[in-house]
C-alpha cells in the first residue's frame, strides 16, 4: 500500500487572520484517537472557537470541534475534548514564555494531514482592537482597487494595439 504524502487540508481557521496580529508559528503533531482521526479524514473539523493552553509545561489545544465518527460505537470519542499538541521541548518553553506576555493567545490556524500524520498550526496571537480590524478591510480595499485599476490599464493597452 503506497504511503499517503503532501498536504491535505482539513479545516482553517479563516477568521484568526482578522482578529488576530499573529507572530511566531509552529507545527505541531496532535495526540488523537482512532475515530477522531476517522473523523478528520472525512474532511469534518472545526477550529472556530480553538484555543492553546499551557498546562503542566505542555501545551493543550482546547475548544476544537472534531464531530463523532459516524460510524463508531462505543469507543467514539468526546467532540470538544482537550487534546494534547506534541511540540519540542525547546519550542514548547518558547511558547511558555510569549504566551505569559499580557494579551498573548495562542491561536490554531489550521488542521491538516502532512505525510499521514495529523498536524495542526499554531501561532501566539495578539488580539486586535476594533479601529485595527477597519483599518485592515480598508487597506484591503485599497489594494484590491488598486489591482483592478492596473488590471483594467493592461487591458486597455493591449487591446489598444491590435
Amino acid at each position: 500500500m503506497p504511503r499517503e504524502t503532501g498536504r491535505k487540508l482539513v479545516a482553517q481557521n479563516k477568521r484568526a487572520r482578522y482578529d488576530y496580529d499573529l507572530g511566531d508559528t509552529w507545527e505541531a503533531g496532535l495526540v488523537l484517537t482512532g475515530t477522531e482521526v476517522k473523523s478528520l479524514r472525512a474532511g469534518r473539523a472545526s477550529l472556530v472557537d480553538g484555543y492553546g493552553r499551557i498546562k503542566d509545561g505542555e501545551v493543550w489545544l482546547e475548544g476544537v470541534h472534531i464531530p463523532e465518527y459516524v460510524q463508531g460505537t462505543w469507543t467514539n470519542h468526546a467532540p470538544r475534548r482537550p487534546r494534547k499538541l506534541l511540540l519540542h521541548r525547546r519550542e514548547i518553553n518558547k511558547i511558555i514564555a510569549k504566551s505569559k506576555e499580557p494579551g498573548v493567545t495562542i491561536v490554531p490556524l489550521s488542521l491538516y494531514f502532512k505525510d499521514g500524520k495529523a498536524k495542526v498550526e499554531i501561532a501566539l496571537g495578539r488580539g486586535k482592537k476594533s479601529y485595527d480590524k477597519r483599518q485592515a478591510i480598508a487597506k484591503r480595499e485599497a489594494e484590491r482597487e488598486m489591482a483592478k485599476a492596473r488590471s483594467a490599464r493592461l487591458r486597455a493597452r493591449v487591446g489598444g494595439r491590435g
